[in-house]
């Protein structure tokens, strides 16, 4: 998992936070979590193009919610930024070297190895679905959401 993954959560629940009213500018996340703006863009972008945030063009513009964060999980952001790929790649080694006879019996279904990483890929899968961006709201430390307005209240000026 790349860690735009943990910047495109961090960015939702800032976002929800502070409300849809005002947008907040791709530059002022970067600033806020001191990230780079380039590559912050390209996954606020890709937030986009999922229906997770929606892009408010002009001066005053930026990115705000698109849906409820109920209906946002966790794992949609791990799609949205990083793909529905499977990690692992199980490229049948075991059928290379001197002596190894490809059409053998034990080359007709995958190896252990790569039965385990998929179904560990699935369950990882699983849980990020069970976990919502509300489930993290609520779970965040108290008073982070009302720190979160006031700090962006300042920053708006």
């Amino acid at each position: 998992m790349s860690e735009q993954v943990e910047w495109g959560l961090h960015c939702c629940l800032t976002l929800a936070w502070i409300g849809g009213e005002h947008p907040m500018p791709a530059a002022r996340l970067a600033e806020w979590f001191e990230l780079p703006p380039a590559y912050l863009t390209k996954c606020l972008q890709a937030l986009t193009r999922a229906g997770i945030l929606q892009s408010v063009p002009g001066a005053r513009g930026g990115f705000r919610f698109a849906r409820q964060p109920a209906d946002v999980t966790v794992m949609d952001v791990m799609v949205a930024i990083d793909g529905a790929d499977n990690p692992f790649r199980c490229t049948e080694i075991r059928q290379r070297g001197a002596g190894v006879d490809p059409s053998a019996p034990e080359f007709r279904t995958p190896c252990a190895i790569s039965t385990v990483m998929h179904r560990a890929d699935l369950a990882w899968r699983r849980e990020l679905a069970g976990h919502t961006l509300a489930d993290l709201l609520d779970s965040a430390p108290a008073g982070a959401a009302e720190r979160t307005r006031r700090r962006y209240a300042l920053l708006r000026g």
